[in-house]
């Protein structure tokens, strides 16, 4: 799939089919996911990858907007490491980037996905780190469930030229 048809096309699917996503495609998701650009090429970010049905349904109950996760065959949740930044506050950037590649590398697979936050949200956030067991200065953005659709959504058009300005404000 293209990339323009890929950001157009696109949606946040919360419904998944009880069908595991093979590891070919999770290995291409993960290598679209670091190939983002990245502050002074840091690449803070880390991956984990849950398939394990009893860590998915743990995630939800820290993150309440995050219920799908616990029938989806998968979860990523991306991670900045903050123990190793030459340059402090940009993580959140870099790994948004990651993110957003995950997203768009899934649904170029034929699979669908939905971004879900954890940082800033202060309970999200230690609540991920300790079902996960991650070191302090490991922090989780979001946790992205990934599965094949069980649902359709139409495109919608979401460009808004009032959003466009020209040399200034």
């Amino acid at each position: 799939m293209d990339v323009l048809e890929a950001q157009k096309t696109r949606h946040s699917i919360r419904k998944y089919q009880q069908k595991p996503v093979e590891q070919e495609k999770v290995d291409k998701i993960l290598v679209a996911a670091m190939q983002g650009p990245s502050a002074v090429n840091e690449r803070p970010w880390h991956f984990i990858v849950i398939t394990d049905k009893a860590v998915l349904s743990e995630i939800p109950k820290v993150s309440p907007y995050a219920q799908m996760v616990k029938d989806a065959p998968l979860a990523i949740v991306v991670c900045g490491d903050t123990g190793t930044l030459k340059i402090d506050g940009l993580w959140p950037q870099d790994c948004a980037i990651a993110s957003t590649n995950i997203l768009l590398a899934a649904h170029s697979l034929g699979l669908g996905a939905v971004w879900t936050a954890a940082y800033p949200l202060p309970g999200r956030v230690e609540g991920i780190q300790k079902i996960l067991g991650l070191p302090k200065t490991v922090i989780p953005l979001c946790v992205i469930p990934i599965g094949y659709p069980a649902e359709q959504k139409p495109v919608t058009e979401r460009f808004d030229k009032t959003r466009v300005h020209k040399d200034r404000w």
